[in-house]
């Protein structure tokens, strides 16, 4: 589980609670965002999913960064994304197409990225959606340029989950070191599409996420 992308499994599993349509307009409203600003390091911070085993790995996370960087195409991304659990760190590698503010991946499953607004430019609120197969999960993750965000950014997250009727945010210790940059990154996409299509997989998964979630604080 651990080198499966951020992108769709940093999460945590809970009962989420709704909060008033007019208070939510301009909180979950996707933001336009370039090339350039959405390029560089982020610093996992915290986020919320009805991914099976997100609730787990929220638990057993250390640390994750992403590495967003230009390739020879104008609308294409290469991502490389590299996570610590229990102090063992790993590495993946993955293109993404990015226009028109969006992030998408349509093989081997589909993917649609937006961004909604925070408090900075140094802050970046992620929206996704994946679907395989009959399956659609969502996510919503918060990232920013260093390892601590303002007070304000952490709130607006809260406030946008709960818009968005999913469950409160689990946020990482910030106390943590960031794995070196010279670690072997393998494919990325293969990896996460054997996760997304293993329905054993998912019932374990939930069934972790029921343990966290009764033994883990």
């Amino acid at each position: 589980m651990k080198c499966v992308p951020v992108a769709v499994l940093l999460s945590l599993l809970s009962t989420g609670h709704a909060a008033p349509v007019s208070s939510c307009d301009g909180l979950v409203k996707p933001i336009t965002i370039s090339n350039e600003e959405i390029r560089g390091r982020w610093l996992y911070i915290g986020g919320s999913s009805d991914l099976p085993g997100s609730r787990s790995l929220g638990h057993l996370l250390t640390s994750v960064w992403l590495d967003i960087t230009a390739t020879s195409q104008s609308n294409v991304l290469n991502l490389i994304q590299t996570q610590q659990i229990y102090g063992e760190c790993s590495s993946l590698t993955y293109n993404v197409t990015f226009e028109n503010s969006t992030m998408l991946i349509e093989q081997p499953f589909y993917l649609k990225e937006v961004y909604l607004p925070t408090d900075s430019s140094d802050h970046l609120v992620v929206y996704e959606e994946v679907i395989s197969g009959k399956d659609t999960f969502t996510s919503l993750m918060l990232f920013g340029r260093r390892k601590n965000v303002s007070p304000v950014a952490l709130e607006t997250l809260q406030k946008q989950a709960e818009c968005l009727r999913m469950p409160s945010p689990i946020i990482i210790n910030p106390n943590y070191e960031i794995c070196p940059d010279d670690i072997p990154p393998s494919e990325g996409l293969s990896a996460l599409n054997t996760l997304l299509e293993a329905k054993m997989g998912h019932r374990v998964a939930r069934l972790l996420d029921t343990f966290f979630d009764m033994f883990v604080n």
